[in-house]
């Protein structure tokens, strides 16, 4: 039997991809699931997984080929047999691995066993080598965080796969190395196991140096030729890390964000010299990101910030008056952020432009409230989403507020956690903030600023009185929204703060 291979749906605004690289080639036996060929679009790199177990009798499309969604990208047969699993696991850390390398013969103590990076979102396609909890020798258990992972987007543990002994490393700390890579090996059973990992990860790296090297001279595919393009890079500067040098789509995106990339041919590119006091400390992936994505932020929107005060004297009288109540029945503090989530769905529905985005030419309404809450941590600023905020109670946002913030400090917040958002809402003023502009979370149009709040004297009925006031700032995209929309979206804020009986009557 025949199973065509598919290009999947890759979004509601894309319609096509660039054909990145296959992983397998035709006559390879291949495991239902396993990792087929990669596609690049404007957006994402994403891998295609086998549809079914069997034999891969035809390539349809070649690197570099432009493809549109459910067009046959080749077909698989069904074998006589299944493939062996064992087979199809060396084919594919063949495949992924970053450079050819000799398999010693396995262990008499047990079967070898791999342990690759995992996937951890479709635009995830690499992650830095953080701390590496065992060393080599060291005995296992099934499950056992092995080593941690840094993505442009989280932190992660790899666990063993396998009870044994840490027979091999092949990626030390700081190593930058793509989805399905293989990293290290376990050996089942008790016996320490012999290595010489650190010399193989050193000729696995003088192996990889010669691809490296031809990167400036391969032809480029569509999606990072339109990358240089657009951001005026040099195709010779740039290191190419897929099949047979090729610069990907990832490659172009990550040599426009170093400093370097912007000066003339004549600057030295070499780090300078450090004095005595000073210290080089390696950013991140994830800070990197967050420079890269705030910097993205100001080139391409029209950003505008307006601002406003609100009195928050109703919302903490409120509280007063419940929080006993509230915590006793839900288990959950009422705190401000509730509040302001609410205020701000109730907005956006009135003014539909900043819950919307720009996708090139069109403008997407949401009609859904999903709303992103930046939360602090000690690697950087994330932002979870809690979705659909207009259907659920304060004490429902609440709880998934507190459980957001529990899993951004302990590094366990998932890709789809802070994926999808709507609109944001950043409270710098658990830090003392006073006022400040925020910077939109792209593509989003509007983010909502939170300051301290501080008695200020202001006028009410002709008497001067003290109140507890609160500055608010909201920056938005002036190319979907107008300035009309945005003092409205914010005054709205404003009055349903002020007067919290509005949520309530919809008013």
């Amino acid at each position: 039997m025949t199973t065509e291979i598919r290009v999947p749906t890759l979004g509601e605004s894309v319609t096509e991809a660039t054909i990145g690289k296959w992983m397998k080639k035709e006559g390879d036996a291949v495991a239902v699931d396993e990792p087929l060929v990669e596609l690049e679009t404007d957006k994402v790199s994403v891998e295609v997984p086998a549809p079914a177990a069997g034999v891969l009798s035809s390539i349809a499309a070649q690197e570099g080929d432009t493809v549109e969604v459910n067009a046959i990208l080749g077909a698989i047969e069904a074998a006589g047999a299944a493939p062996q699993k064992s087979d199809s696991k060396k084919a594919e850390a063949k495949a992924a691995a970053p450079a050819p390398k000799k398999k010693e013969a396995p262990s008499q103590a047990g079967e070898e066993i791999e342990v690759k990076v995992p996937a951890s979102g479709e635009s995830v396609t690499e992650a830095d080598i953080g701390e590496w909890f065992k060393k080599v020798g060291d005995a296992v258990d099934l499950d056992e965080p092995l080593v941690s992972l840094e993505t442009d987007k989280a932190a992660m543990d790899v666990p063993s796969p396998a009870a044994g002994v840490l027979k091999e490393v092949r990626a030390k700390q700081g190593d930058t190395v793509e989805v399905g890579t293989v990293i290290a090996i376990i050996e089942t059973g008790d016996a320490p196991a012999k290595s010489n990992g650190a010399a193989n990860g050193a000729a696995a790296k003088e192996e990889a140096a010669p691809a490296a090297a031809t990167a400036s001279s391969a032809a480029l595919s569509p999606a990072p030729r339109r990358v240089v393009a657009e951001r005026g890079l040099d195709p010779s500067s740039i290191e190419g890390t897929g099949k047979d040098g090729r610069i990907t789509k990832g490659d172009a995106l990550k040599a426009e964000a170093k400093p370097q990339q912007a000066k003339p041919p004549s600057t030295p590119s070499a780090p300078r010299d450090l004095g005595p006091r000073e210290e080089r400390v390696k950013m991140s992936r994830l800070r990197q990101t967050i420079a890269r994505r705030l910097k993205e932020a100001q080139d391409t929107a029209a950003m505008l910030t307006t601002f406003n005060d609100v009195d928050m004297t109703a919302v903490m009288e409120l509280r007063g008056q419940y929080k006993d109540l509230f915590e006793k029945k839900h288990g959950i503090k009422l705190g401000f952020m509730s509040f302001f989530v609410k205020a701000c769905v109730h907005a956006l529905k009135e003014v539909p432009d900043v819950n919307a985005e720009i996708d090139g030419t069109d403008i997407i309404y949401k009609n859904h409230y999903d709303i992103g809450v930046a939360v602090g941590t000690d690697k950087g600023l994330v932002v979870p989403i809690v979705r659909d905020a207009d259907m659920k109670s304060m004490a429902e946002i609440e709880l998934e507020i507190a459980d957001y913030g529990r899993k951004a400090r302990s590094g366990d917040l998932k890709l789809e956690d802070m994926q999808g958002g709507t609109f944001t809402i950043s409270n710098g003023g658990v830090y003392g903030s006073l006022l400040s502009t925020p910077i939109l979370n792209q593509p989003q149009s509007g983010i909502l600023g939170m300051h301290r709040i501080e008695d200020r004297p202001v006028v009410r009925g002709g008497q001067v009185v003290v109140r507890p006031m609160m500055y608010l700032a909201m920056s938005y995209d002036h190319r979907i929204v107008d300035g009309k929309g945005a003092v409205t979206f914010l005054v709205r804020v404003k009055e349903n703060l002020e007067d919290p009986q509005r949520l309530l009557l919809d008013l």
